[in-house]
């Protein structure tokens, strides 16, 4: 391509009010957040593009960038990422996009007389064993389309590979960072937790209005919303029917969430009524439940019956990679500082009396060694412990619920709210899912819970037949099952 007029290509691109923020910051790393349709990714592209125009030429008037485009999946990366991508800067004016090896080569001549070579180099990164692949590449920078799907390691191994072409000899990086855009992941995810919690140095975050807000139980167009001159009429509203208020708030809100996948585990739950929006305290006088699950990721609830015989999960303690020494000393710790002056009865997984292969001592040696006598649940019947949580939390007591969490017991909530739930059989027809429920980082508290439930003897409510001058015990169907 000459540089002629004849041969000069305008690309017109105009950025959206929080995208040109996002644009012009200077941090190694950046993080867009918006709802579906926002622009996000076509910014992304553009800032990679306008970036590698800008870096600084070598002796020979060459601008050399090389940028790593990264994915959770091929199969996402191919039909979404790439497409946008060529759909900017297509191959007939841009240059050859190899199919092997997913390597985008521009060869650009530019109206100042110099050349960008530019290689784009598409890569799937989903696990955190692939962070392996990383460790040879030498980049400019590096843009991680839909961020929320992609572990924390592989964006810090990513920071470590940029800023490592071209050498000072070919002019030097001009510019260096790692761009990240996605929709809002949940709020324990590591996005949350540096963008509104830590906000390290050297990281920005950059949060596009979403399309719709919620006002009084329904959701309307937001007038602050971005890049609707580029969307059909009605987009989000259009989109919204039908759809789950969680559905709703995270796609077309941009509000931080998660939306359910599978068949939650207690249909019974209703974050509205289960849910307290203020931190519960012990009630004086009455002794505490504590539940526990096992293994290498033990997990503990800690609750109390009131006497008209609601149950309060006052608190939580979730491990990930801990071993049993450690977590009973961090779950003394939380006992004796916050709840010191209440009796305690302590009930575990009944799998924790077998000894480990490594070790002669059980889980239940380990606790009583640390001052916790903890005792074995009645029962390790899958169903008897779905059904023990199911009937608490459907029972009405005086228009109260029976069962109510505490904004402390985080994840807990989340578990019971879907994230643990029935995954989905991938076969075509009707929904149709497996028989036992997901192991996930949320089974092991909600299964605490059911624990914690049954050694304090729900599971013998539901097994004695109901006397006849006496209430009757609330029952629960997995409706959602039958």
């Amino acid at each position: 391509m000459k540089n002629t007029p004849a041969d000069t290509m305008l690309l017109r691109y105009k950025a959206p009010p929080t995208i040109a923020r996002f644009m012009a910051c200077p941090a190694l790393y950046r993080g867009l957040l918006g709802p579906v349709g926002s622009g996000k990714s076509s910014g992304c592209c553009m800032e990679l593009m306008a970036r590698a125009c800008a870096q600084a030429p070598g002796p020979d008037n060459v601008r050399r960038s090389r940028l790593a485009v990264v994915r959770n999946t091929y199969r996402e990366l191919k039909d979404t990422t790439v497409r946008t991508w060529l759909s900017w800067f297509p191959e007939d004016a841009f240059g050859p996009f190899g199919l092997t090896d997913l390597c985008h080569s521009v060869r650009l001549p530019l109206t100042d007389g110099s050349r960008v070579e530019l290689d784009v180099l598409f890569r799937a990164l989903d696990r955190p064993q692939d962070v392996k692949k990383l460790l040879s590449l030498e980049l400019t920078g590096a843009w991680i389309n839909e961020a929320r799907e992609m572990p924390l390691s592989i964006v810090e191994a990513l920071g470590d590979r940029v800023e490592r072409f071209p050498a000072a000899r070919d002019g030097g990086c001009a510019w260096a960072g790692v761009i990240m855009d996605t929709n809002p992941p949940d709020s324990d995810h590591w996005w949350y937790r540096l963008a509104e919690e830590t906000r390290p140095q050297g990281w920005a975050f950059f949060r596009q209005p979403g399309g719709l807000v919620e006002q009084g139980g329904s959701f309307v167009p937001n007038p602050r919303a971005e890049n609707l001159e580029h969307l059909p009429p009605d987009f989000y509203q259009r989109r919204q029917s039908g759809k789950t208020p969680a559905h709703v708030r995270v796609y077309y809100c941009a509000q931080y969430g998660f939306v359910q996948d599978g068949m939650p585990v207690y249909p019974e739950f209703n974050d509205a009524r289960h849910a307290s929006a203020i931190e519960l305290a012990p009630v004086e006088g009455l002794p505490l439940f504590v539940g526990l699950d096992f293994g290498l990721t033990p997990a503990a609830v800690i609750g109390q019956r009131l006497a008209s015989g609601q149950w309060l999960f006052l608190d939580e303690l979730v491990s990930r990679d801990m071993g049993m020494v450690r977590f009973a000393g961090l779950l003394g710790e939380l006992l004796r500082n916050h709840y010191g002056d209440h009796k305690v009865e302590i009930w575990g997984d009944p799998a924790g009396m077998a000894r480990a292969q490594t070790d002669e001592r059980t889980p239940f040696d380990i606790l009583r060694a640390n001052g916790l006598p903890a005792r074995p649940a009645p029962s390790n019947d899958p169903l008897l412990r779905r059904e023990a949580v199911a009937a608490a939390l459907s029972r009405d007591i005086d228009g109260l619920p029976g069962l109510v969490l505490s904004p402390r017991c985080v994840t807990l909530r989340k578990g019971m709210a879907g994230a643990w739930h029935y995954r989905r059989l991938q076969i075509a027809g009707e929904a149709r899912f497996i028989d036992t429920p997901d192991k996930n980082r949320f089974s092991h508290v909600c299964e605490a819970a059911q624990y914690l439930l049954l050694g304090a003897g729900e599971g013998r409510r539901l097994l004695q037949p109901d006397q006849p001058d006496g209430p009757r015990q609330a029952r629960s169907v997995n409706r959602a099952r039958g």
